[in-house]
């Protein structure tokens, strides 16, 4: 997969073990919003577990996580190191996990995060991503981030977008 700036290809082990890192460095981005108590980066055995996982670079410069949930695609996380942020890669992963939800034959992709976070759901928004009503797999979702503490930073919603 490709768009016009950024190869999307799947991770590969060597892609799995930079993650961790590119998370913790995505993860400082919350800082000067007070959010300094993230759960940890998963890792690279914890990842590759995934339904699929995407990279961009050969040096992984971002990647997300796609999990499958409640007959539809689910990104589960989401993260570009800041050293290469604003370039588009982050609106390429999103390509093209729309593109591997519709070659899997779900109808949407979903994911949850932070209303208010400039980087989250006004970024998801401006690349077709809505606010939605959780279904059951989504809410139980959420149960665990409360549990995990991210409610203690700021309002959650879930999102979706339609696969067509």
């Amino acid at each position: 997969m490709s768009t016009d700036r950024h190869v999307v290809r799947t991770a590969d082990a060597h892609d799995l073990v930079q993650l961790p890192a590119v998370e913790a460095a995505a993860d400082e981005l919350f800082v000067p919003l007070g959010i300094t108590d993230l759960p940890a980066p998963a890792s690279a055995e914890e990842r590759a577990r995934s339904w699929r996982v995407l990279v961009v670079g050969q040096s992984v410069q971002g990647f997300a996580v796609l999990e499958l949930l409640d007959g539809a695609v689910h990104l589960e996380q989401l993260s570009v190191h800041p050293v290469y942020s604003r370039r588009g890669i982050g609106g390429a992963l999103l390509a093209a996990g729309v593109e591997a939800a519709r070659a899997h034959g779900a109808d949407r992709i979903t994911l949850l995060t932070y209303a208010d976070v400039p980087w989250n759901a006004p970024f998801y928004a401006r690349h077709g991503w809505q606010v939605t009503e959780p279904t059951p797999a989504l809410q139980a979702l959420r149960r665990r981030e409360a549990e995990l503490g991210l409610d203690r930073h700021g309002a959650r919603v879930a999102m979706v977008r339609r696969v067509s």
